[in-house]
């Protein structure tokens, strides 16, 4: 079972389609146990972080997502819910993330012909060897929505960057926590591919 963590983020259903069509069974909730139970837990994300993170918190779900995290279920945080990993946002200052991986979320700064937000399709320079991007092309184009990015501590952890103004963190690999700031759920074939890696990483046991 995989579960997806309710605390009404805008793009669930298309994720839990996404895993559908994967074969995956995928559950949209809210719920400690069933959550703590999952094979793999997504926590998917629209919107702005100091909003998301009152809603985990209100729900109880940030000390939830730490224990999934520390209980070495594979988690995935996608577009907002892979910022709202780290520790704090340029967005929503003086809010805390959830801090179960290390960086700062910056706002993307103002370039001549680059809009923000940051909408649309770019290519991703692969890190070699990491689980995620199994069998995946370097150069592979995901599909982004966002104003903000992240500026991971280690850059180790980086599985992923891209370029927009500026050199974006655009996926990180730490043990069981991964991370996309793209929405591999709207990125076609490769996109696919990416969330099969994932629910391929085995639950430690």
């Amino acid at each position: 079972m995989t579960a997806i963590i309710d605390y009404d983020a805008g793009n669930l259903r298309s994720v839990e389609k996404a895993i559908a069509l994967l074969g995956g069974d995928p559950v949209i909730t809210r719920d400690r146990e069933t959550i703590l139970k999952a094979d793999h837990v997504i926590l998917p994300g629209v919107g702005a972080f100091g909003d998301a993170m009152e809603k985990l918190n209100q729900y109880g779900l940030t000390e939830v997502v730490r224990e999934v995290a520390q209980a070495g279920i594979p988690l995935i945080g996608i577009c907002l819910g892979m910022q709202l990993l780290f520790e704090r946002s340029d967005e929503s200052d003086g809010v805390p993330g959830i801090g179960v991986l290390e960086g700062d979320i910056i706002k993307i700064p103002d370039t001549p012909g680059l809009k923000i937000p940051h909408m649309g399709w770019n290519s991703l320079d692969i890190r070699p060897g990491t689980r995620l991007y199994e069998g995946i092309e370097n150069g592979s184009y995901v599909y982004f929505v966002h104003s903000y990015y992240l500026k991971a501590r280690d850059e180790a952890i980086v599985a992923a960057s891209t370029e927009y103004g500026c050199h974006i963190h655009a996926s990180v690999e730490s043990g069981n926590v991964f991370g996309c700031q793209f929405h591999p759920e709207k990125s076609s074939t490769v996109g696919l591919s990416i969330l099969k890696n994932f629910l391929s990483v085995p639950r430690e046991v």
